[in-house]
């Protein structure tokens, strides 16, 4: 009888570890044994040497790096393409490590999982699998994400940016439209993480140096007290597979500023304040409305509160595992 065993290695690493934690500790697959780092390029090289001789076993990767080869089969998850999408994120290495071991992986799979319809298409697009073989399970929202409960105390109020400072995530243009709102002073932009010198020196050269505050590393317990402070979240990616911040910033009653591009007015639908993440106007536009009107705010938190009910770790879970027991 064969068994589904998991590659358990993402946890801690961003929204491929949260894809991965919550959908184990529902499902409960045993773990497949891999050793190292599951991001590193090498990776499929080791993956392929402890799948070689072993048989009876179906592997399922929660990330996007697939063995070379594999006599067990398998299903693997490509949450986006940015890496090929995104000038700022790809290089020539990458552009061939996905044309020669990710592309390999999409024929050889038996499955490809994804998260949004977006991102589907686009795997359909690149790789010219049958789109049969692309399975959007979506991503789910913890249930740590409610109105309920402690904040963060912080003593002015704030607009949330969870970001990570990688160039895609237009932070530069979040700053810029900060500038240009030009909010009540008491009112921060607060992003989590560390500053880096890059946009150190931005937010000197827009004299924001007094409005704009990093959290530094936040542990996942006080990500939902942080969000519960907010005023709004500016999430103004310019590309995203899913974008975990929208779901879990409307399950915390926090209203939503995102780009209408990408997969992210796919996941708003209707209950955010959608933008063009490259006009920078109308993004400022938006902050002041949402900031100001207090009408507004009350509306966009009833709207998200119901559209966060759409995005279930359960119905994820249950996706993925339906999909695994049919190559069983």
């Amino acid at each position: 009888m064969k068994k589904i065993l998991i590659d358990n290695r993402w946890s801690g690493s961003g929204g491929i570890g949260t894809f991965s934690e919550q959908i184990n500790a529902i499902n409960n697959y045993s773990d497949a044994g891999f050793q190292g780092e599951p991001y590193s390029p090498l990776d499929c090289i080791k993956t392929t040497a402890r799948l070689f001789s072993q048989k009876e076993r179906v592997i399922f990767f929660p990330g996007y790096i697939p063995p070379l080869f594999s006599r067990e089969p398998y299903a693997f998850t490509i949450h986006d393409l940015n890496h090929i999408d995104r000038p700022e994120n790809s290089s020539f290495f990458k552009r061939v490590f996905y044309r020669f071991v990710i592309l390999n992986g999409c024929k050889k799979a038996k499955f490809i999982f994804t998260v949004s319809e977006f991102s589907k298409k686009r795997i359909v697009e690149w790789s010219g699998v049958d789109a049969s073989k692309v399975i959007n399970v979506g991503n789910g929202v913890s249930e740590d994400f409610t109105p309920l409960g402690d904040t963060m105390n912080f003593p002015f109020d704030y607009f949330l940016c969870v970001s990570n400072r990688k160039a895609h995530k237009n932070e530069f243009g979040t700053l810029e439209a900060f500038k240009q709102a030009n909010l009540p002073e008491h009112v921060k932009l607060l992003f989590t993480g560390k500053a880096s010198v890059e946009i150190e020196r931005k937010i000197l050269e827009l004299g924001l140096n007094n409005r704009v505050v990093f959290t530094g590393y936040i542990e996942s317990d006080d990500l939902p007290k942080l969000y519960r402070g907010a005023r709004a979240l500016i999430f103004v990616s310019f590309y995203e597979g899913f974008g975990l911040p929208v779901v879990e910033a409307m399950a915390s009653g926090v209203p939503v500023i995102t780009s209408n591009s990408t997969s992210l007015g796919e996941v708003a639908g209707d209950a955010a304040q959608l933008v063009d993440p490259s006009n920078i106007g109308e993004i400022a536009s938006v902050m002041v409305k949402v900031n100001h009107d207090e009408g507004l705010r009350a509306q966009m938190r009833q709207a998200g509160l119901q559209r966060a009910k759409k995005y279930s770790w359960n119905m994820t879970a249950k996706q993925v595992d339906e999909q695994l027991n049919k190559i069983l």
